[in-house]
């Protein structure tokens, strides 16, 4: 499926983790190498710039980071980024330039890209968010299939097994998700494209579409 490749989901100079997608096809063969990517990667960050706190956790000194805020390594937040009161950031994360974790916002095993915004109350695990994707009030990653089973990428009658039983969703640049959303095991939504507030969104979303429901998806004019 062309339509999940990196190529064409991210632009790659819009974080600091391009390194952790080199020499790969899809983004979610990235997930379980977040860990020890970010691991490699803080060791290399500048001192003028990044402050080490506590155990593989690197934080951008012009970073605005609540007091209440909580952040397990492995982790790295990047330059300009607010993490706000009472966000959860459970480690395998990396939080672009400019980006925005909102109150009460979880995150587990994510890279988001420069000037991503999760602001409210949103859970995001094993996932990946493009450049500049907003996820609304409420929005959540569902990232383990109830029945447990190993997630299958589907779309346009295509197949592919991830061979992940955790794996959440692939946003990609400038996706916006509408409010109270769930985006399912397994969803790929391309760059540029809307989900409805209130959408129980599976499989792939192409690029610059709307989608109301999985009946009525339409190209943006």
């Amino acid at each position: 499926m062309e339509s999940c490749k990196i190529c064409n989901l991210y632009t790659l100079e819009e974080t600091i983790a391009a390194g952790l997608f080199e020499g790969l096809d899809y983004p979610w063969e990235a997930l379980p190498k977040i860990g020890s990517f970010i691991c490699k990667l803080g060791e290399t960050l500048d001192a003028e710039k990044f402050e080490r706190r506590g155990e593989n956790v690197w934080i951008a000194k012009s970073a605005d980071v609540a007091p209440t805020a909580i952040i397990a390594g492995p982790a790295i937040i990047d330059e300009g980024a607010q993490v706000r009161h009472c966000a959860f950031i459970r480690g395998n994360a990396v939080v672009g330039k400019g980006a925005v974790v909102g109150n009460s916002t979880e995150l587990k095993n994510v890279v988001l890209f420069n000037q991503v915004q999760v602001p409210h109350y949103n859970y995001v695990g094993d996932s990946i968010l493009g450049h500049k994707a907003h996820m609304g009030a409420g929005s959540i990653t569902s990232n383990v299939k109830s029945d447990k089973t190993l997630v299958v990428v589907k779309g346009g009658g295509e197949e592919i097994a991830t061979g992940l039983k955790k794996f959440g969703a692939m946003l990609g640049d400038g996706v916006e998700v509408g409010c109270n959303s769930v985006l399912n095991p397994g969803t790929v939504v391309g760059a540029g494209s809307n989900i409805y507030p209130l959408s129980m969104v599976r499989g792939v979303v192409l690029a610059n579409a709307i989608y109301k429901n999985k009946n009525e998806i339409v190209e943006k004019r």
